[in-house]
């Protein structure tokens, strides 16, 4: 072989696997960090990098697009000594990835504990049943003191949401007998309420038709006769109403009995209508 060759040719395998050993290629989203001889050297972006073997390694390698971290139920104890199980999900990003791993050991599980103390410590100021009503109060409340908290992490907190708050199954079956009961207490109220005005609007009536039928008795002559005809009138729709009643029974009265009750009615001298005059229609006390 040649001795020019044969020096080229180790030469060349050299440079070969030097290139190939120094090339690194980064996925497009990802960023990695370079150390060299163990301290912090440069960032590596999306493409093709090359490092000094040996020498250099890559640290971390680390997507920059929004993920979700999950967090599991824990339990916390509301206002009203409730205990709750609840969990939440963060959208977070890196935005500094120099920071994101080397401030914070774990960033994850450190953003985990940090919404889930956060999330108990907003349970334990609420009652049970303002919990539910204030998701979109957690869920701002979360989000601005776990961005507060990441702020040297390297890290973006897009949202915090918090997913589900469960109360064990006796609590739940307690209060769904409260809300019955609640329930129940108030359509008794709003039916006795009803009720009241239903016997007021139905007395008020009573009342003016009554003040009507004695105006119109004083305009006639023949209030007797009127009279008697009205509760002749009432007579038989009372028998009707009878009749038509699965109870029903049969009642036996004599009309002649009841005309001359009626009768009796119109002479009796304190009857508002028993100093009527029946000749010109007017009113005036009866003679004594």
């Amino acid at each position: 072989m040649d001795p020019i060759l044969s020096i080229l040719v180790p030469m060349v395998l050299v440079a070969v696997g030097y290139t190939v050993g120094a090339a690194r290629i980064i996925n497009q989203g990802n960023e990695a960090l370079v150390e060299r001889l163990g301290k912090k050297h440069r960032k590596l972006d999306a493409g093709l990098n090359f490092v000094v073997p040996v020498i250099d390694r890559i640290a971390v390698e680390e997507s920059t697009r929004e993920r979700v971290l999950d967090t599991k139920p824990r339990q916390a104890i509301t206002k009203d000594n409730v205990s709750v199980s609840i969990d939440a999900v963060v959208f977070w990003k890196i935005v500094d990835l120099d920071k994101a791993y080397y401030n914070v050991e774990d960033v994850e599980d450190a953003m985990k504990n940090l919404v889930l103390t956060r999330l108990r410590s907003l349970i334990g100021e609420m009652e049970l049943d303002a919990t539910y009503s204030s998701m979109d109060y957690m869920n701002r409340t979360l989000l601005e003191h776990v961005a507060e908290a990441t702020a040297d992490w390297g890290v973006q907190v897009v949202r915090v949401e918090v997913q589900e708050i469960e109360v064990p199954e006796s609590v739940r079956e307690s209060l769904e007998k409260k809300r019955i009961a609640e329930s129940e207490k108030q359509a008794a109220i709003e039916r006795a309420e009803g009720e009241k005005e239903a016997e007021i609007s139905k007395a008020e009536g009573t009342v003016k038709s009554l003040q009507l039928i004695s105006t119109a008795l004083r305009e006639q002559s023949n209030s007797k006769d009127v009279l008697q005809y009205l509760i002749a009138q009432r007579y038989v729709e009372a028998n009707e109403k009878l009749g038509e009643s699965d109870n029903s029974k049969v009642v036996f009265m004599d009309p002649a009995r009841l005309s001359e009750a009626v009768t009796d009615l119109l002479g009796d001298p304190e009857s508002p209508i028993s100093g009527q005059s029946h000749g010109n229609g007017s009113i005036r006390p009866q003679d004594q």
